[in-house]
């Protein structure tokens, strides 16, 4: 039965790692049968939370940019994969900033169950992915019905297009091919 995915690329980078791996796991998952929207925060408005709180009684942010349709899709998603560069060992800040954004969608419904972390760094080793992964799962812990189904993680990759020719692209592709 075909799913309604939702990727998400945080990187604002032109040709970036993170977006690459993200684009090959749309791609096994569209090949798969699912329909794959495909959005990518390069030229977004998203701006800061400001704690208000004022979403729980709304529904709605007070902020008018573009977060409104990144929600509405994340929400009416079967699947949902966030893709991120690591800086600092952390996923980066337009990804936390939108996490942050879609607090409307904590007391609401959702359809979304499983989810996917894609992410690339400069440094290797498993380790340089933990806090991102525990920043994603703590909004995880928000969704009681979802589970992180799976990652992939492609350390070694500096510059933009590195990543070009890495077998971690093939394992994206077969993730998403997997939904």
């Amino acid at each position: 039965m075909a799913k309604k995915v939702t990727v998400i690329s945080t990187s604002i980078r032109p040709n970036s790692n993170s977006e690459l791996l993200a684009k090959s796991f749309a791609e096994g998952a569209e090949a798969a049968g699912n329909e794959v929207a495909f959005i990518t925060l390069k030229d977004k408005d998203i701006r800061f939370c400001r704690g208000c709180l004022s979403c729980h009684q709304t529904g709605k942010c007070i902020i008018q940019d573009d977060v409104a349709p990144i929600m509405d899709a994340v929400l009416h998603a079967d699947v949902v994969a966030w893709a991120t560069p690591i800086y600092y060992f952390e996923m980066s800040g337009q990804m936390k900033t939108l996490i942050d954004r879609m607090n409307p969608m904590y007391p609401m419904d959702y359809r979304f169950r499983d989810v996917y972390f894609l992410a690339t760094a400069a440094d290797e080793g498993e380790d340089v992915f933990e806090k991102a992964e525990t920043g994603l799962t703590g909004w995880l812990d928000c969704f009681p019905k979802t589970t992180l189904k799976g990652s992939v993680y492609c350390g070694g990759v500096t510059g933009g297009g590195e990543i070009s020719g890495n077998a971690k692209l093939a394992e994206a592709r077969a993730l998403g091919a997997q939904v």
